[in-house]
């Protein structure tokens, strides 16, 4: 087989497609589904996955014993203005394939490296034998890329002491027949783009930013999914995205950044116009706030306090990567990889936390989840599943990739709108058994402080890129005042910090709504840290430019016409 295989780039140019004997891909036991649904791309994804099913194979290769079609149709419209100017402002439908094709059988296959599949832009109306030409094209591509990554695997266990332990390359699951109705765009958008417009022309407020913007983005992306097994889905899932942000230069040359954004997944539940007012205008106000505040020039060691908004993101950056049951290298006796490989059933939290990712609720304190889905990207339908109990890892979050202990997956196998499906969270809710309210923690914090003898402790309200805070204060011991400052990063936080310093978590929670790469949503309290280290940001001072720009001149107000 193998010198047969050395010849496949040789044959690539062929088609795949051959008249064979009568009988099933692979193990025979996979079967198309003949229920379309009445929908005319489910009936030509259907049409040609069952054809080739009967009839792929090249030469003498093997034929697959696995296929699956998933198709992404993406409506989008997005607008952008700078100082009440709209910079974009356009709409979009396109409609894309992406085709695996499995060849081998579920213990060992060909998905591996290069053999990940094939992508092919597909028609915008429905006509089927457009449709299926496309279809037809991504899969012979997609084939042949299996025959690659087979001989490429191959190869690489070759050089591997055999294992007889190792889990499968492909979980087997029951197919699944789950067809929802599919959303449409609500949005004004005419309304919402005098709302982008008016917007970024609050940023005139303050001429010592060199850049500000507004814009937004409403996205429906509907997914039909079919495979071999006998699976059928279609699923859409709607995201409005409404977003500003400036920066400018400090006085002494660093760069200071504010933003915020509303992520819904309603166009009913998108803020006021008033609303985006007050929070813009919020905004535009720290940046003077910053400029007077004094730069961190001490190296601090000692407690500090998180908000729930600065928790979600620490969670997403230390926690989340290392509860994916992504299989580690071949040749590797580790169970995942990541950092939590080995803590399976030992302690990743304080034993007061529960972890659970539910994919179900869509809302929470009646504000949106993003991570809400029914049957995830392969196919296989989702329930939620305990990640932590009271401390103690218990579950990993998989796809149909088996890892040691775990040979089925639980249904978060996720595709974005490129690269293949893995294992991703849903809604990742984080729960505190003795929650309790934020000035009790400010109170805890104040005393840890009193205690060791230190003038001050810090709390972090929000953070940007790297866990950088952007809204970090000094809480006085002496009379709990707080002192905005600036010009600070963490030092040596990680995965052990989570484990053995948080001390305390709040009763309040902040829903963190993730739309890229694809939808998910981290809920946590605030927390207190024992111990944590604090020192000033090495950062480069940006030479301001050589004459002023031009005048603003005044704003118009949120009504008003450009």
């Amino acid at each position: 087989m193998f010198a047969r295989l050395m010849c496949i780039p040789f044959l690539l140019g062929c088609f795949a497609f051959a008249t064979v004997a009568q009988h099933g891909a692979g193990d025979g036991s996979s079967t198309v589904s003949a229920i379309d649904h009445k929908d005319p791309l489910l009936r030509a994804m259907l049409t040609e996955l069952k054809r080739s099913q009967q009839k792929l194979q090249l030469g003498e290769f093997q034929r697959p014993y696995y296929i699956e079609y998933q198709l992404f149709e993406v409506s989008d419209y997005v607008a952008n203005a700078r100082l009440g100017a709209l910079v974009q402002d356009r709409s979009s439908l396109s409609r894309f394939v992406h085709v695996v094709v499995r060849i081998g059988d579920y213990k060992r296959d060909s998905f591996f490296r290069e053999g990940t599949g094939a992508v092919e832009v597909m028609p915008i109306e429905n006509n089927e034998l457009a449709l299926r030409r496309q279809l037809w094209l991504a899969t012979d591509k997609a084939y042949k890329v299996a025959l690659t990554g087979l001989t490429a695997k191959e190869q690489m266990l070759k050089n591997l002491v055999a294992d007889s332990t190792m889990p499968d390359d492909f979980s087997r699951e029951q197919p699944v027949d789950s067809v929802l109705e599919l959303p449409r765009l609500e949005a004004q958008v005419d309304r919402w783009k005098q709302i982008v417009r008016s917007t970024s022309d609050l940023f005139r407020a303050d001429a010592a930013l060199d850049y500000s913007m507004a814009g937004l983005q409403f996205r429906i992306v509907n997914r039909y999914y079919v495979n071999t097994e006998g699976t059928v889905t279609r699923h859409g899932n709607e995201a409005y995205n409404v977003m500003f942000a400036g920066s400018g230069p400090a006085p002494d040359g660093t760069r200071l950044d504010r933003s915020h954004a509303y992520f819904v997944s309603k166009a009913n539940e998108l803020p006021t116009p008033e609303d985006v007012v007050l929070e813009t205008r919020k905004r535009i106000a720290s940046f003077e706030l910053l400029r007077k505040a004094p730069i961190v020039e001490d190296d601090y060691q000692g407690p500090v306090l998180l908000s729930a908004d600065a928790a979600t993101a620490v969670f997403e950056s230390l926690f989340v990567p290392n509860i994916l049951g992504n299989r580690p290298t071949p040749g590797s006796s580790a169970r995942v990889s990541g950092e939590y490989a080995s803590y399976y059933k030992r302690r990743v939290l304080p034993d007061f936390f529960t972890v659970v990712d539910d994919p179900r609720p869509q809302k929470l304190d009646g504000l949106t989840l993003l991570g809400s889905y029914s049957v995830d990207d392969q196919g296989v339908k989702a329930e939620p599943i305990t990640v932590v109990d009271q401390g103690i890892l218990v579950n990993y979050l998989l796809g149909r990739e088996p890892i040691r202990d775990f040979a089925h997956s639980n249904g978060r196998g996720r595709r974005g709108l490129q690269g293949s499906p893995g294992p991703q969270i849903s809604n990742l809710i984080f729960k505190a058994a003795n929650g309790v309210s934020f000035e009790e923690l400010k109170r805890k914090l104040i005393q840890m402080c009193r205690d060791q003898g230190r003038p001050y402790g810090y709390y972090v309200e929000t953070t940007g890129p790297g866990l950088a805070p952007r809204l970090l204060w000094r809480v006085y011991v002496s009379d709990g005042r707080m002192e905005l400052v600036r010009g600070a990063v963490f030092d040596g936080i990680d995965t052990r910090t989570l484990r053995t310093d948080i001390i305390a978590a709040g009763n309040d929670r902040y829903i963190h709504n993730m739309p890229e790469p694809l939808p998910r949503s981290i809920v946590a309290p605030s927390l207190l840290f024992e111990d944590l280290e604090i020192k000033r940001a090495e950062t480069s001072r940006e030479k301001p430019p050589e004459y002023p720009a031009p005048q603003l001149g005044p704003q118009r107000r949120i009504d008003q016409a450009p």
